[in-house]
């Protein structure tokens, strides 16, 4: 049975939750990262030596890091050609955008905002670098609610691994004590993302 190593409440992890939910893959998970360690201890640095979560083990040894790599094996494994991620070489480019993209720019402000609100004590908390992460944020979504105005999903009519990738960072954004442009596209994405018992079981819940 595949292993999934990581803390529950790490948005990457969710992820990978999420996309084994939607693909009915049986697996066990072991807390790691944050509070509960073990990300420094050697036999998990010789899994990740980045000493970050998740990390996926195979029973046969296998090991791989970094949470959208994971996702993109797991449906070529499991479901090859899925309409998580399409076998067209276009349709699945536009996928990986986005995945990158979550990666590359949408990731840094989210984290500042989220980590001011519910991990960082309010005394040591840094409100000119957190009010400027949020104004980044607000116009990274802005880019996605015109995204998701032209189409239910990221990437047209049905779930990727592209909504996949940026659900645990859109529940933030609405679950965040913080003021929000209103982007109606992107709360009704958010809407029929939540309708899905996996991101209901695995992203939706309390912040922490």
């Amino acid at each position: 049975m595949l292993t999934i190593w990581g803390r529950a409440s790490s948005s990457n992890v969710m992820k990978v939750l999420w996309l084994c939910e939607e693909l009915a893959i049986p697996f066990t998970r072991i807390d790691a990262g944050g509070a509960f360690g073990r990300t420094r201890d050697p036999d998990y640095l010789a899994k990740n030596p980045n000493a970050l979560v998740p990390t996926i083990e195979e029973p046969d040894g296998f090991t791989l890091w970094e949470s959208n790599s994971i996702c993109r094996y797991l449906v070529r494994k499991h479901a090859a050609g899925h309409a998580l991620y399409p076998a067209d070489p276009r349709l699945a480019a536009d996928v990986e955008r986005w995945m990158d993209w979550q990666l590359a720019s949408l990731n840094r402000p989210m984290t500042t905002v989220f980590f001011t609100y519910v991990r960082i004590p309010e005394a040591d908390r840094d409100w000119p670098a957190t009010h400027k992460a949020r104004a980044e944020a607000e116009a990274l979504w802005a880019m996605v609610d015109a995204k998701v105005a032209q189409h239910p999903f990221l990437c047209g009519d049905s779930l990727t691994l592209a909504d996949i990738a940026l659900g645990p960072y859109l529940h933030r954004w609405f679950a965040m004590p913080i003021e929000r442009a209103p982007m109606p596209a992107l709360r009704a994405w958010y809407d029929r993302l939540l309708a899905y018992p996996g991101f209901q079981k695995h992203l939706a819940g309390p912040l922490v």
